[in-house]
């Protein structure tokens, strides 16, 4: 790669070194360079052109490039795609001393009275070049009077005259301004695409990067090369021609990304004590907090799009997140995770706004942790819907509030309500529902992969984020239920998928046999946008005569 110019008089950031010279140089705007290309191919080269995109992704650059093959001597008498960058025409653009085109900064003249100001130059014809080009950045910056004068100009302009606007807020320009310019939409780059970038700068640069570091500045530059390549260029400095993600991290004041994983196992785990140590360890090291609940709410959307679309996370992810992420996913399910979803993006409206942030992040890591151990919606309509338990041998039906400390009864009495023991692993949930256990029947659901089952003897495998007593406080849970010993043992590989995995499968499964009914079809046909969001079953509970 090669740099902007060969300038080497004093340094110069890489932002301006690395700035592209021609539409081949521009990254990720295929659309854009294409249409210009043919544009100029066919002779059919517009009077005015708006540019619109996020700061940094080359608005500029891609006006000056404009000027260049408007201007450029070097290639012919008329305009080319590939302006030589060696003519004289070519070169005073690029030096910004060109008299045929003017950069004017319009939220620094934003009157009409500026405006009236450069029309007028404007009737004149070049002096030094083929065409006057106007560059106006941040076009939605002028007053509307200022609008107004330029609106009949740019109808019937000067065949010499070729205005170039660029802007960040679109919907501030006027639509009569907007239906005379041939518009492009310069898109932001996404991760794997500016990583790659930086690599090609940095050893351009002689850095050495870790692939970690650079997706850490690509994902902090959220699509801008500008932005990524001014925080490269303080990386390099920082580490002396070195880049890792330790000093990126420091740089940034960014969160631990392994720290991140294991906060989020914590919280969704319930254990809310470890959840804020691991906060306060990562406050002490000067990550401020509510850039802990931004990462969390980055990552507990990735781990969502990884549970529906499992290729993404093979996508822009390094080795660590991509094994990490896979396990969480599988032992996650979706309606837990837009849970968190929810509560991590109110917590961080209450952080932004809380006099202390750090007390505003801790309640809401405590919320999350008590909402984990809650039933999903759709579970408790479930558990409503179950019939209450059978009263005891006696006929006397359980009190809804139980005596904190009831009487010792005597063996035979307990033995009386003992319930059978469950004879396969859905049994086993089933009799952890009814007995009120939420949060052991949450981590059963969500965190064990069963190996093997048999009434007394149970072996099972445990998800990331399962705490290691869960065997233990089982067999108890059973020993105490059924009045007989259980033994649950652990194994380290193996065993069928979660049960909330297994469920999510099989409503996928359902979801997708019914995309393919015809009659459904014609539905989504004649509404178009309209998506499946649910399937309610038919009610088989009928009778004959048609009533419940």
């Amino acid at each position: 790669m090669a740099p902007a110019d060969t300038e080497t008089e004093g340094y110069r950031v890489l932002a301006r070194k690395y700035r592209p010279q021609s539409l081949g140089d521009l990254r990720g705007q295929d659309v854009l360079v294409r249409t210009l290309r043919h544009a100029v191919e066919s002779g059919r080269i517009a009077q005015a052109f708006l540019l619109t995109g996020v700061r940094g992704v080359g608005k500029t650059t891609t006006a000056r490039i404009l000027a260049r093959m408007l201007n450029c001597a070097g290639r012919g008498d008329d305009v080319t795609a590939e302006p030589c960058g060696a003519c004289e025409q070519c070169r005073a653009i690029a030096a910004d001393r060109h008299v045929d085109v003017l950069e004017v900064d319009a939220a620094s003249h934003t009157g009409v009275d500026n405006m009236r100001a450069l029309l007028d130059a404007a009737r004149y014809r070049p002096s030094m070049g083929r065409y006057k080009v106007y560059i106006v950045d941040e076009v939605h910056m002028l007053s509307l009077p200022a609008f107004n004068a330029l609106l009949k100009t740019l109808e019937e302009p000067p065949g010499h005259l070729k205005f170039v606007f660029a802007t960040t807020e679109l919907r501030k320009i006027p639509a009569t301004i907007l239906s005379r310019c041939q518009r492009f939409d310069l898109r932001r780059l996404d991760a794997a695409e500016l990583a790659g970038y930086f690599a090609e700068v940095a050893g351009s640069e002689g850095a050495e990067a870790t692939d970690g570091a650079l997706a850490m500045i690509a994902r902090a530059a959220d699509g801008s090369v500008r932005d990524g390549l001014s925080i490269l260029d303080q990386a390099i400095a920082q580490g002396r021609g070195s880049v890792n993600e330790a000093d990126v991290r420091a740089m940034l004041g960014l969160a631990d990304r392994g720290r991140i994983f294991a906060l989020l196992r914590d919280v969704l785990s319930g254990r809310t004590a470890d959840a804020l140590e691991g906060l306060a360890e990562q406050y002490a090291s000067g990550v401020d907090p509510a850039a802990v609940l931004e990462d969390l709410l980055e990552l507990t959307h990735w781990l969502t799009r990884c549970k529906v679309v499992p290729e993404a996370a093979k996508q822009a992810a390094p080795e660590f997140e991509r094994v990490e992420g896979a396990a969480m996913a599988e032992s996650l399910g979706v309606p837990h995770l837009t849970r968190a979803w929810q509560i991590l993006l109110k917590g961080l409206g209450e952080a932004n706004s809380a006099p202390d942030s750090l007390q505003a992040v801790e309640m809401t890591l405590i919320r999350l942790a008590h909402a984990s151990t809650l039933p999903t919606p759709e579970q408790a309509l479930k558990a409503l819907k179950d019939p209450a338990p059978p009263p005891a041998r006696g006929g006397t039906a359980a009190a809804e509030v139980r005596d904190p400390a009831p009487p010792p009864r005597s063996a035979a009495a307990a033995a009386e309500v003992r319930d059978p023991a469950p004879e396969d692993f859905a049994a086993l949930l089933a009799l952890v529902e009814r007995h009120g256990e939420v949060r052991l029947l949450t981590l059963l659901r969500n965190h064990v992969h069963l190996v093997s089952y048999a009434v007394g003897d149970i072996v099972v495998r445990l998800a990331e984020g399962a705490p290691g007593d869960l065997p233990g406080t089982l067999a108890a849970r059973l020993g105490a239920w059924t009045g007989r010993e259980w033994r649950v043992a652990r194994s380290d590989d193996g065993g069928e998928p979660t049960v909330a995995a297994s469920e999510e499968r099989r409503r996928q499964e359902r979801l997708d046999e019914v995309k393919r009914e015809p009659d459904l079809e014609r539905i989504l046909e004649t509404f178009p946008g309209a998506t499946i969001v649910g399937i309610q079953e038919p009610d088989n509970t009928h009778t004959g005569n048609g009533r419940p």
